[in-house]
């Protein structure tokens, strides 16, 4: 009888073993990104096949080059600035610190490090994004994306007396979403031209969607986010689509997002511009006129770029917004978002989106002008492009993630 017992307790470990181990398998897998499904290699492609729309491919519209700015940093994933007429850039760095730029030197002295507070065990968690409040000059008000446990979170923090250096103790969490898989986190945090905050969120990680959080609008996960941070947490600004609609979310601005890594508003026209990471294939540019009242859906997990993802053909597009243009992954693996240029020191660049490609540093140019679009490849960086930035001036920046330097753009190749 005691040698039966002990054989069936044998018997229930080796399943609670075998199940820990199929579990942690499982999420090792799903936090690895890999494609769910082998695909051939797509070679580039703009824009919708035989569509009248499609961008044609132009010379760039004037040769440039990058100058190193700062060196030292450690994974810079993102450079911003204040708005407060200090010239300064802040540089947000992967394991937790934002470090300040002022006249070309990199300060010794952290403007932030929360690295004790951040779970930085995975490739892409850590602190992911920054933004400074309007009024920042005047309230010292920022906030931070960043990821904690199996969260990612948006958090409000202040300056300190010593305005190189923030007041790292007082930490408020406006808004936490779950993390499920440690992959596609989002993080990019931009006040809009309507003065409210506006936050891009992953698809919750995996490969494929697998919850299909990015169609779910009872989930925040694999959307655009718009919150008024003028009261703590957050209120539900006036306009928010999905405001009053049963089972969704009322900070909901816009949906079917795998990972929107680097979004940005054009200075000159207020419209959004949005990178949309792909998935095995597709990388994408899409883009919206915020003024007429989001909601749009850009298709993710049904669709991967112009292309059907789930199911792999026959999957209905009705009402998905298509991409402004798409790459495959021919010529790159992961698309950065940029910037629509309006600074002043390169006039024949004023109204050209730029973004690159993580992988090959690839920088394009796009401009929509009168009839078809026009993309251009302005320049190989030869930096992994993990983010653009501006400064107060309009002049762009990015950030080098592997060198970790953050290099400036200016004129002659």
């Amino acid at each position: 009888m005691r040698a039966r017992r002990l054989r069936v307790v044998l018997a229930f470990v080796l399943v609670v073993v075998a199940a820990l181990m199929l579990r942690r398998s499982l999420r090792l897998l799903a936090e690895s990104n890999l494609p769910d499904e082998v695909s051939e290699v797509p070679a580039v492609r703009t824009g919708q096949p035989g569509g009248s729309g499609a961008p044609r491919e132009v010379p760039p519209p004037l040769a440039v080059s990058w100058e190193e700015v700062v060196s030292g940093l450690e994974r810079p994933l993102f450079v911003t600035h204040a708005g407060d007429g200090g010239g300064r850039l802040f540089v947000v760095e992967q394991p937790g610190r934002v470090r300040v730029v002022r006249d070309g030197k990199l300060l010794a002295r952290p403007f932030l490090d929360v690295s004790a507070r951040l779970d930085t065990n995975r490739g892409e968690r850590g602190l992911l994004g920054l933004a400074f409040a309007p009024d920042y000059r005047r309230s010292g008000v920022f906030y931070i994306a960043h990821t904690a446990a199996d969260e990612v979170r948006v958090s409000r923090l202040r300056v300190s007396r010593d305005p190189d250096v923030a007041d790292a103790g007082a930490v408020e969490t406006v808004l936490a979403m779950p993390d499920p898989a440690g992959n596609h986190n989002g993080g990019m945090l931009a006040f809009g031209p309507d003065g409210y905050l506006w936050v891009g969120t992953g698809d919750g990680g995996a490969a494929g969607d697998p919850w299909n959080n990015a169609q779910d609008l009872g989930s925040l996960l694999g959307k655009i986010l718009r919150l008024d941070v003028a009261v703590s947490p957050y209120a539900i600004p006036p306009g928010n689509p999905f405001a009053g609609r049963l089972l969704a979310r009322p900070e909901i601005w816009a949906y079917g997002l795998r990972n929107p890594w680097r979004f940005s508003f054009d200075r000159a026209t207020g419209e959004l511009w949005i990178g949309d990471v792909g998935q095995n294939a597709w990388e994408e540019i899409d883009a919206e006129d915020p003024r007429r009242g989001g909601g749009v859906n850009y298709g993710w997990r049904v669709m991967e770029g112009h292309n059907c993802f789930r199911p792999r053909q026959g999957c209905d597009a009705e009402g998905l917004a298509p991409p402004v243009l798409e790459y495959g992954h021919g010529e790159g693996c992961s698309v950065t978002g940029g910037y629509v240029y309006r600074g002043r020191a390169l006039s024949g660049l004023t109204g050209w989106y730029l973004f690159a490609d993580y992988c090959r540093g690839t920088v394009w140019a796009l401009a929509r002008r009168t009839g078809a679009a026009e993309v251009a490849v302005l320049a190989q960086s030869g930096a992994r492009v993990s983010s653009f930035g501006e400064d107060e001036a309009g002049e762009l920046y990015l950030c080098d993630h592997e060198r970790g330097r953050i290099l400036r753009l200016s004129g002659g190749a």
